[in-house]
Formats: C-alpha cells, sequence, structure tokens
C-alpha cells in the first residue's frame, strides 16, 4: 500500500515539476484559456469528462474572503454508466493562488446537485476517477487522479464522515438534511502534498 501511495506522490509531484518548468502550475493550466475568472463560474467550459474512465472535473472559486488561502477547488465526479447515466460527487480538491494542494472535503448533495449514493457506493468509485485526456492539460488530469490516488484512504473517511454529519442532521424546518442550504461543508481534512511525500520517504 505504501508503495502505491509512493507511487501516486511520485506522479504528483512530477506533474507540479513538469508544469514549473514552464512557469506554470496546476492552477494556470487549468485556467490558462479563460479571458477573466468569476466566482462560481466552470473551468474548462463543459467540464472534463473521459468517456472510458466516467471520471469527470470542473474548477471553480468562490467569492475571496478576508484570510482565506484558498483559491478555489477541482469538484471530482465519476459517471460509472457513461455521459447520460448518474454522475456522483466523489470529493473536492481545494488550492491556493499557486496551485498547491491545501485541503479535501466533501460536500451536501445539493452543493453539486448529483446522484446520490452512499459512501459504500461512493467509495467503490473511487479507482474510476482515472482521467487520461489532453484536455485542459494532461498534467492537470494526471495529478488531479495522482491526489486521490495518495489520499484514498484520508478521502474514504472523509466519505463516510459525510455520511455520519448528515445522518445525525435535522434541519429546523424540516426538510431533508441534504437540502439544507445552512450545511455545505460535510467534512474536509487539510493537507499537503509535499510533507505527504516526505513521510513516504518520497
Amino acid at each position: 500500500m505504501d508503495d502505491a501511495k509512493a507511487q501516486a506522490a511520485r506522479q504528483a509531484l512530477f506533474c507540479e515539476q513538469v508544469l514549473a518548468k514552464s512557469a506554470s502550475n496546476v492552477l494556470l493550466e487549468t485556467l490558462r484559456e479563460a479571458n477573466s475568472v468569476a466566482p462560481w463560474e466552470h473551468f474548462p467550459p463543459g467540464d472534463v469528462f473521459d468517456p472510458e474512465t466516467g471520471a469527470q472535473w470542473y474548477y471553480h472559486s468562490h467569492p475571496p474572503q478576508d484570510g482565506q488561502a484558498e483559491h478555489g477547488h477541482f469538484h471530482c465526479f465519476v459517471r460509472p454508466d457513461g455521459p447520460n447515466g448518474p454522475i456522483h460527487h466523489l470529493v473536492a480538491i481545494g488550492v491556493d493562488a499557486y496551485g498547491r494542494l491545501i485541503r479535501l472535503f466533501t460536500v451536501n448533495q445539493w452543493v453539486v446537485g448529483d446522484e446520490w449514493l452512499d459512501a459504500a457506493g461512493t467509495i467503490a468509485l473511487l479507482p474510476r476517477f482515472d482521467p487520461h485526456f489532453a484536455r485542459p492539460s494532461y498534467l492537470v488530469n494526471r495529478w488531479l487522479a495522482a491526489v486521490i490516488a495518495l489520499y484514498a484512504d484520508e478521502i474514504v473517511g472523509l466519505i463516510r464522515e459525510r455520511d455520519r454529519v448528515l445522518a445525525a442532521h435535522y434541519p429546523s424546518d424540516g426538510k431533508p438534511a441534504r437540502e439544507d442550504r445552512a450545511l455545505e461543508v460535510t467534512s474536509e481534512l487539510a493537507v499537503d502534498l509535499r510533507q505527504t511525500a516526505q513521510e513516504l520517504g518520497v
């Protein structure tokens, strides 16, 4: 297991190193063709979808807040039955303004409007997030896949915590927990790619 994690860490760092040679990073690559960057807008337009693996993702940012290090995040999904089938959210990957990984988190269903899948079903889809696609950047796609592989155990914990939080959440107006806009982030974890790689001896 540590060997697989070490390999994932190497791949994530390799993607960052290759981008850095061109004075770029995963965030700049994702936004490379954008004329402007508006909060909530999806990048790239139309999202990224790999028809072979069912992996799908988009990047967006929220309005800036004082003291907030996060520029935005990649929402990662899988469509196990293809482009016309249900879509399931796995995890969001937050980065700072320099494209550095800073956190992983899960969200309530209303945030992304996906087809609900409980923790066991969602966890089973994690290995499917493996986009081999050139758009908007092959290196960004591989970086995302490597981050999810590297932190697979932590993401499993976050998904399980998501379900626990929702099961214990009772909105005062009686609406279903998954529709309560007062509950957005259901679990999160601060992460540091280089520190993780160092701990793995990479």
